[in-house]
């Protein structure tokens, strides 16, 4: 076996590292400083860097003007942005491109793609459902008249949502049918409500009173939500990595300079078994995280496994959230009250970690998906 990154996905990382070098984690008023959103917008010179790189067309096929790669190579670029807190719809605009790329009608594809590639179309995707508990699609109901369909409900702490041009929406039929829609940000009976995340940036709540999409404009396709759906928890995993890798680097850091009785913290036993520790949880997410986004990448080629590919990325998620929260905590111990200095970026780094930790479900929700998977797949 090959674990080494293709020459594509490693160029891609290098053009993320040369985007994101000079990207300031605090560039932002802090959260904790701020009584609503730390900004109004994403960061849209960032964006503009990221369209001229290429990197939002990377998992755009090459006929449509993108490199044609994977989950993998996304994953890679996702775990660069979170190491400087880049504040821009990365996952969600790509995730929700491939979902159009790989199950939209040619319509929709010819409408979006060539902008999204651009990233003069900006596009984020409503996963939490009502509460972020129950699933996304039950918020939501479809129903088709003639040629249009209309959607009624309410989905929360939609990500980006005031920034983007269009909105994935999963909906459900009434028959047990998962759909998602495209639906423009300014479309009639469409409001957004202003919410904050625990990192401080603006999400919002959708409510659709009404909404009419043409049928060109909803997948219907079985399994394309829940394809989404888990490439946007493999992303989060992604983002859980880089920010945890960069917390530990900065722990090691403060850690090495900073002495007691003559001496650097970072050689004292309990200060560096605490480390070593973390350590151990980075590489378990990471290498939970590349089997999640290998599934994603494999089931689209039609290989399968044991469990089918939710299976993995419930167990990625599930090291994700609990790894990342050990990584900030012990950060926080580690640094002492330097940890808490609104004028050190470490708050910051705890601050979008809890959100990760949260953001499409927490452990607990993924152990239990676990073991509705475990209980109806018998392993040999």
């Amino acid at each position: 076996m090959d674990f080494t990154f293709t020459e594509e996905q490693q160029a891609a990382v290098e053009a993320a590292k040369a985007v994101f070098a000079d990207v300031a984690p605090d560039g932002v008023p802090s959260p904790a400083l701020t009584p609503g959103a730390v900004a109004e917008d994403f960061d849209r010179p960032l964006w503009a860097k990221l369209a001229a790189s290429d990197l939002l067309s990377l998992v755009l096929a090459e006929e449509r003007g993108g490199a044609g790669l994977d989950a993998i190579a996304l994953c890679l670029v996702l775990r660069e942005a979170a190491k400087v807190l880049a504040r821009v719809p990365l996952l969600e605009h790509c995730a929700t491109a491939m979902a159009v790329q790989t199950h939209g009608s040619p319509e929709l594809a010819a409408a979006l793609l060539p902008g999204a590639g651009r990233g003069t179309l900006v596009l984020t995707a409503a996963a939490h459902g009502r509460s972020g508990h129950d699933p996304a699609e039950l918020a939501v109901t479809a129903r088709r008249e003639g040629t249009r369909w209309t959607l009624d409900g309410e989905q929360t702490a939609v990500p980006w949502a005031h920034g983007a041009d269009w909105i994935a929406v999963p909906a459900h039929t009434g028959e047990g049918e998962a759909v998602l829609a495209l639906v423009p940000r300014t479309a009639e009976g469409l409001t957004l409500a202003d919410q904050v995340s625990t990192s401080g940036e603006r999400l919002a709540e959708l409510a659709l009173d009404g909404v009419r999409v043409p049928a060109s404009h909803l997948i219907e396709t079985p399994g394309a939500w829940e394809r989404l759906r888990q490439l946007l928890a493999t992303g989060t995993c992604a983002l859980a990595l880089g920010l945890g890798e960069n917390v530990l680097a900065m722990t090691s850091q403060y850690t090495g300079k900073r002495e007691q009785f003559g001496f650097p913290v970072a050689t004292f036993q309990a200060v560096a078994v605490q480390a070593a520790d973390r350590y151990i949880d980075l590489r378990a997410m990471e290498v939970t995280l590349w089997q999640a986004a290998w599934r994603l990448d494999a089931a689209t080629g039609g290989a399968g496994g044991p469990l089918p590919s939710a299976g993995d990325v419930a167990v990625a998620k599930i090291w994700a959230s609990e790894g990342v929260r050990r990584v900030v905590q012990t950060a926080q111990h580690l640094h002492g009250g330097f940890g808490a200095d609104t004028d050190y970026a470490l708050h910051r780094y705890h601050a979008w970690a809890k959100q990760l930790e949260l953001q499409l479900g927490p452990a607990a929700a993924h152990e239990e998906a676990l073991g509705d998977l475990l209980a109806a797949h018998a392993l040999a």
